[in-house]
């Protein structure tokens, strides 16, 4: 059906301000909004404010910003507000300048936040380092807009010097301070979001969202390729819609081109919660939080919106952004200009497959502690399990999915650190992957030493990327921009990426996205057993712990 003419839009206009839907005639030039008519009639298609992903890293779509934007705005998506923590542990200030300058003639806004947080911890070997100078410069030359996730919550609720000095410069410059607070309850959360902190995306459960909102802490509903936390968090709608916001958090291409916000949009409302909570938390929320800079279908404003033709499932007919469609069912009128500059810091070692057992102090049957990995969770449990030291090396079963897992330093030559995971069950196989929250060094889950050292030498030989290998095979998704990002187009890193994950669930992987969970197994923020490169990780404690028992 059309419904444009020119500057001239109709439809269903649903108006999230006054929380009302009615046909209407919306004109515009110069990319704004000249005048909203009511008609009598208009066709049966629905004029929405464009969502906004209210906390996402862009890095790990493993797409540059201008080629993520394409996928986005096929969704519906006219916003995100993206934390570039990922490049940033590996290049500091000078990979949030490139993500910046990378996806600035979008007509997807990236609202840039300066990362708080790099390196996460001490407890890890980064790339780079971002200090308050560096978060400063990029708050005030516009780079940056709001200052993103404070992970260090021990240092918020103790009073670390350079974690004051950060949220200091940001409330001196007017900005947000993002939250990420996983687990944290009663006085420990009360003191953490009293440093003037406003938002967590960490919820895991119904009664965390709760009490956090309890304390006025905007809550942000998540649902990305691994962290799928929709089902426990939506109820809050019953309680604290106004406090409410979606995001991802972290997407991975071949989930980006079968949907984003609209689909969480879509599942809300079919839940039976109110229509225009629901649209002001995936549309209206995030815009009035961080001053993005997006229209909401008001005189005036500029013209940004969307048309679906179906409310139930949100599928977007047309993206308008500044007066222009830049995508009509299945076209993308906007194309971007090709990925100039592939910014790195990888140095390429090959240690040897022995390097990747651990050590024993015992013969014969030892007690281990074994990461359990989760589906659809960042947290992971501890375990305790039964293997047998042989010349006093420790080794998997994958008869019990026990697997070896090692993090390889890519920054400096260095013996990788080993421990066993349980979870994701492979058999005569090993993935590898230089995406590996948050400090990136190169992560691998596998069922031999040998194949590990396969796995991770693919990675090592392109400088980045994720691979899996067998016995007789090796394939690859190089990732040459900071060993995070293809500059390729997003249906091809799509494609390449389904691939790798079809093969590793041939090999018995059992999670649905292997890569991104094996992406978060040496996230030491998030409770409870983690490898770093420099060993392995209590996050309950926030120390290093053994892996023998």
């Amino acid at each position: 059906m059309k419904t444009t003419l020119g500057s001239v839009v109709c439809g269903q206009l649903v108006d999230l301000k006054v929380g009302l839907t009615y046909p209407a005639e919306i004109r515009f030039s110069d990319g704004k909004i000249e005048s909203i008519r009511k008609v009598d009639s208009a066709p049966q298609v629905w004029i929405l404010p464009g969502f906004v992903d209210a906390h996402v890293h862009i890095e790990s779509s493993m797409l540059a910003p201008s080629e993520f934007a394409p996928l986005a705005l096929a969704q519906g998506t006219l916003a995100t507000v993206s934390d570039p923590h990922e490049i940033a542990n590996v290049l500091g200030e000078e990979g949030v300048r490139w993500m910046f300058e990378n996806g600035k003639d979008a007509p997807l806004h990236f609202h840039f936040g300066a990362p708080s947080c790099v390196p996460a911890t001490i407890f890890e070997t980064a790339g780079a380092e971002l200090d308050a100078a560096g978060i400063r410069r990029l708050l005030s030359d516009g780079t940056c807009q709001y200052l993103a996730e404070m992970m260090n919550w021990p240092g918020v609720i103790f009073g670390d010097a350079g974690v004051k000095e950060k949220i200091a410069i940001a409330k001196e410059m007017g900005v947000p301070v993002d939250g990420h607070a996983p687990g944290l309850r009663a006085q420990q959360a009360r003191d953490y979001f009293a440093a003037s902190i406003q938002t967590d995306h960490e919820c895991f459960s119904f009664d965390e969202g709760l009490e956090k909102a309890g304390l006025g802490i905007k809550i942000l509903i998540r649902e990305g390729s691994a962290a799928r936390n929709f089902e426990a968090l939506v109820p809050l709608f019953k309680h604290h819609p106004e406090l409410l916001m979606f995001c991802s958090d972290d997407k991975h291409p071949d989930d980006l081109l079968l949907g984003h916000i609209n689909k969480l949009a879509a599942r809300a409302i079919q839940l039976g919660y109110d229509f225009y909570d629901v649209l002001r938390a995936a549309c209206l929320h995030p815009v009035q939080h961080y001053g993005i800079p997006l229209g909401q279908l008001q005189e005036g404003d500029f013209a940004d919106f969307i048309v679906v033709d179906n409310l139930d499932e949100m599928q977007v007919f047309q993206t308008w952004r500044k007066g222009e469609c830049v995508f009509e069912r299945d076209a993308h009128c906007w194309k971007p200009n090709p990925v100039e500059g592939h910014p790195n810091l990888f140095m390429a070692h090959f240690p040897e497959a022995s390097e990747y057992l651990p050590g024993s102090t015992n013969s014969g049957p030892v007690s281990v502690r074994v990461i359990e990995a989760i589906e659809g969770q960042l947290i992971t449990k501890e375990l305790q399990e039964i293997l047998i030291s042989e010349d006093v090396f420790l080794r998997a079963d994958s008869d019990k999915d026990i697997l070896h897992i090692s993090v390889v330093n890519r920054y400096r030559k260095a013996s990788p650190a080993n421990a066993f995971i349980r979870g994701f069950g492979l058999k005569n196989a090993a993935i590898a992957s230089s995406v590996a929250h948050d400090s990136h060094n190169v992560v691998a889950v596998g069922s031999s030493p040998d194949l590990l050292k396969k796995a991770v030498d693919a990675v090592m030989n392109a400088s980045g990327g994720i691979s899996i290998a067998g016995p007789d095979f090796c394939e690859v998704l190089p990732l040459p921009i900071a060993g995070l990002m293809s500059p390729d187009k997003g249906e091809i890193v799509a494609a390449a990426y389904e691939t790798l994950s079809g093969r590793a669930r041939e090999c018995g992987s059992t999670p649905r996205a292997p890569y991104m969970l094996l992406s978060f197994m040496a996230l030491l923020v998030i409770p409870e057993l983690k490898l770093s490169d420099l060993g392995l990780f209590n996050g309950l404690s926030f120390s290093f712990t053994s892996v023998e028992n």
